[in-house]
């Protein structure tokens, strides 16, 4: 009997995997993370309160980016090549200021123009999909070509070849596949758009003034880290979210569809998608000074780590956070909420946040136009199963009843998959995470650099938040 009731127990174990075994390897990541992360970090909030978030995100004294943080080797492992010419983890100085003047004057187009090249680097990548039937998809995989064809014609005046895009693709994917610890690095298939940018910048080809002060190989991996690499994999993601959470909700996607010329309607969705799914889950800086301490808290001492946990952030002080509620934004403001999704301005905001929000109405105006979306995956912050989707073209065909009923159960299909396939990748995760915290902590590229630079500095003091 005993035998029985053991083997029953097993099953029920085996059976249950789906629900309980994803969230026991995040649990587990988010240990090896943090213990990388060693003694010298903050989390905010956490050790601070959340009302101190923004505070400490804007203070003057939070504008260092990679030096002396244990998390900048890792983070310059999975941004490789060139993550010392990376915007985002360039130390304040004269490099920076070079390298964010230029990003400032390749974004600087008109809003028509830019409204223009996302629909039409949409329309194209659509039409070369050929979906004309429901199909399902993975929102990511299939918004990395518009954005790989927006961001080309950007910087080169025209879209790119083949040939280019597939190059620019491949990058970005196995950038974001590592990041997600889905995959180890291919840093030949990087390579490769490395040599296709050096390329174009020894022929001419680019239409903007580049920094003066980097060589053409540095040119090459700049244009690499910040178009062909961020901005290709944060549009990505955020259009994946903004659609995976309209076809999880049919209510607020039908509502949106019949106010697609509304841009405040579909601003909403997208404000939403931002709180509910922030792009960064955590966001490190490290002071450069001490800032004091509020009443009855400690200084925190220069050389602090500071880990800004933006999901914390984002589902404080709203009424039921964990619900998608595009309508919350008719009566809540951005500037009056926990809501920064692309940073403070006193602290390198995102220098893409204004095209960023005009382009995505374009595209998903284009997508919505075309097709219904019904996703019955699970939706996460990281989202590691990058989006599957059924993408269902409008017609009589799709709207049915025998439409509706192969729909229904190309859901449940898509649902039980789904829920299998997380077991595989969250062990996957466990142990190529785990492996590249430890090469990328053998490697020290961020720590390397720096110790070629200048002498080292002097360890910080211990910080008396530790251990409360």
């Amino acid at each position: 009997m005993s035998a029985v009731v053991g083997l029953l127990l097993v099953g029920a174990g085996l059976i249950s995997m789906p629900w309980w075994l994803p969230p026991l390897v995040v649990r587990l990541r988010m240990r090896v993370f943090t213990a990388l992360n060693g003694p010298e970090g903050l989390s905010v909030p956490g050790n601070i309160g959340i009302d101190r978030f923004e505070e400490l995100y804007a203070s003057p004294a939070s504008n260092g980016r990679s030096r002396g943080a244990a998390l900048s080797d890792l983070f310059w492992y999975w941004l490789a090549p060139g993550p010392e010419l990376h915007q985002e983890h360039l130390e304040p100085g004269p490099r920076y200021d070079q390298v964010a003047s230029a990003t400032r004057r390749i974004l600087a187009i008109p809003k028509h123009a830019a409204e223009g090249l996302a629909t039409q680097a949409t329309s194209r990548v659509l039409a070369e999909a050929k979906i004309e039937t429901p199909t399902c998809v993975r929102l990511r995989d299939l918004m990395m070509p518009i954005w790989a064809e927006f961001y080309h014609t950007l910087v080169f005046g025209q879209p790119p070849t083949a040939e280019a895009r597939a190059l620019i693709v491949g990058n970005a994917d196995d950038v974001v596949t590592a990041l997600k610890c889905l995959s180890l690095r291919h840093m030949e298939r990087r390579a490769g758009l490395t040599r296709y940018l050096e390329a174009q910048i020894a022929n001419g080809q680019v239409t903007h003034t580049l920094p003066a002060g980097l060589s053409d190989a540095e040119k090459a991996l700049y244009l690499q880290g910040v178009f062909f690499n961020t901005a290709i994999v944060q549009s990505s993601e955020a259009m994946a979210h903004v659609l995976l959470a309209l076809a999880e909700h049919p209510v607020e996607l039908a509502r949106l569809v019949v106010a697609l010329d509304d841009d405040r309607a579909i601003d909403r969705v997208v404000t939403e998608t931002f709180r509910l799914y922030p792009l960064f889950g955590i966001a490190h800086r490290i002071t450069s000074s001490a800032i004091p301490g509020k009443a009855g808290e400690p200084v925190i001492p220069a050389g602090t780590v500071l880990c800004f946990d933006y999901p914390a952030y984002h589902g404080s002080g709203y009424t039921s956070p964990e619900r998608f509620d595009p309508e919350r934004w008719k009566k809540l403001s951005v500037r009056d909420s926990n809501y920064i999704p692309f940073g403070v301005p006193e602290n390198r905001s995102c220098p893409a946040q204004a095209m960023a929000l005009i382009t995505m109405r374009s595209v998903t105006r284009e997508i919505l136009r075309g097709f219904s979306l019904a996703s019955s995956a699970l939706h996460t912050r990281s989202l590691s199963n990058r989006g599957p989707c059924l993408l269902v073209p409008r017609g009589p065909a799709s709207n049915g009843e025998a439409g509706k009923a192969r729909r229904r159960l190309s859901l449940v299909w898509l649902r039980m998959r789904d829920r299998w396939e997380d077991v595989g990748r969250s062990l996957i995760q466990l142990v190529l995470g785990t492996y590249m915290v430890l090469d990328a902590r053998r490697l020290g590229l961020c720590r390397s650099y720096f110790a070629h630079q200048e002498p080292p500095r002097a360890p910080p003091p211990a910080c008396p938040f530790i251990g409360t």
